[in-house]
């Protein structure tokens, strides 16, 4: 079978799709500021609106998009879940309730399965943004919001599968949570807040997340003799102590900076004669991304949390590497 492919041809009908997609979305994005601003931005208002949540149904390849902008709206804080416009028929007309809002999609806006939920819909007065192609149609008619996007046809000719069409409705739905997003001010601790698994979760969380504080961020007075400050940083086990004068941190004693000083002579010494003054430090709120960039440009392991001078924990390396951070 690998020998029907021939190599450029195949490129080539790559790149011509992707193409013809990349134009649709351009029509698509002049559209916005065109004749589909108005509905958009009803659209917007009624999603921002709603008390309870997104519905989001479509059935075949526009449930699939549905599946994934009912994703992203949840994901960027638009409560959002997808239904299957088949199984609403069966008992999942349920799961639509008053206070909701329904996004549906079709490219032809006649999808027979969807017009018991549409039915549902006004008999308990739930607004309907619809998703379509066709102004005429009876989904754009249900619809309190109807976006009717530009047909510009399929990528291939030959067979015109969804392809265009489901990633101009695609883009539609992410403008739609785009927008919603920045309307509400969701932020990238929000962001953080519901995407706490994997790297991306551990990229969006601060030093206050993960950082040290009570006995396992060993403070010292600056005069305290080298045998204390030797027990204060096993105590602690992160290989350090902070040095603190009046409240505030001034230096930092690692077990490099013993080494280094390693001489009968040390063990007369107090803190304050040992310690590196002014050391780097990090602010508590800081995304752990910048406590990372630091140790490694500094070539350190760890890094004193610090609020008005004040330490309020540590960050080791070892913590940020648990965390998923890299």
């Amino acid at each position: 079978m690998t020998d029907i492919i021939k190599p450029d041809a195949a490129v080539a009908a790559g790149q011509e799709t992707i193409r013809i997609e990349a134009r649709a979305l351009e029509t698509l994005a002049q559209a916005l500021a065109g004749e589909l601003r108005a509905p958009f931005v009803h659209a917007a208002q009624l999603l921002a609106g709603a008390k309870g949540r997104v519905i989001v149904s479509g059935m075949g390849k526009s449930g699939h998009i549905a599946r994934k902008i009912a994703a992203t709206l949840a994901s960027t804080g638009t409560p959002a879940q997808f239904v299957h416009p088949a199984e609403a028929s069966h008992g999942d007309l349920g799961m639509i309730v008053e206070t909701d809002c329904v996004l549906a999609i079709s490219r032809s806006g006649e999808t027979a399965e969807l017009s018991d939920l549409l039915y549902h819909c006004r008999r308990i007065a739930v607004p309907v943004i619809g998703m379509t192609f066709k102004p005429n149609s009876s989904l754009a008619r249900a619809s309190t919001a109807a976006l009717i996007l530009p047909d510009c046809g399929e990528a291939s000719e030959e067979a015109p599968a969804p392809t265009t069409s489901t990633t101009m409705c695609l883009a539609l739905g992410d403008a739609l949570s785009v927008a919603l997003l920045k309307a509400r001010g969701f932020t990238a601790d929000h962001f953080g807040a519901i995407h706490p698994g994997g790297k991306l979760g551990a990229a969006l969380k601060r030093v206050r997340d993960v950082m040290r504080v009570g006995g396992d961020d060993p403070l010292i007075a600056p005069d305290t003799p080298v045998q204390k400050t030797l027990e204060a940083m096993s105590v602690g086990g992160i290989g350090a102590a902070g040095v603190i004068e009046n409240g505030k941190l001034i230096g930092i004693i690692t077990d490099g900076d013993l080494r280094r000083r390693l001489t009968p002579e040390m063990f007369s010494k107090t803190a304050r004669d040992l310690m590196t003054a002014n050391p780097k430090t990090i602010a508590p709120d800081a995304p752990l991304a910048d406590a990372i960039a630091i140790m490694n440009s500094k070539r350190i392991t760890l890094l004193f949390a610090v609020e008005d001078g004040k330490p309020a924990g540590v960050v080791h390396m070892h913590d940020l590497l648990a965390a998923g951070v890299r």
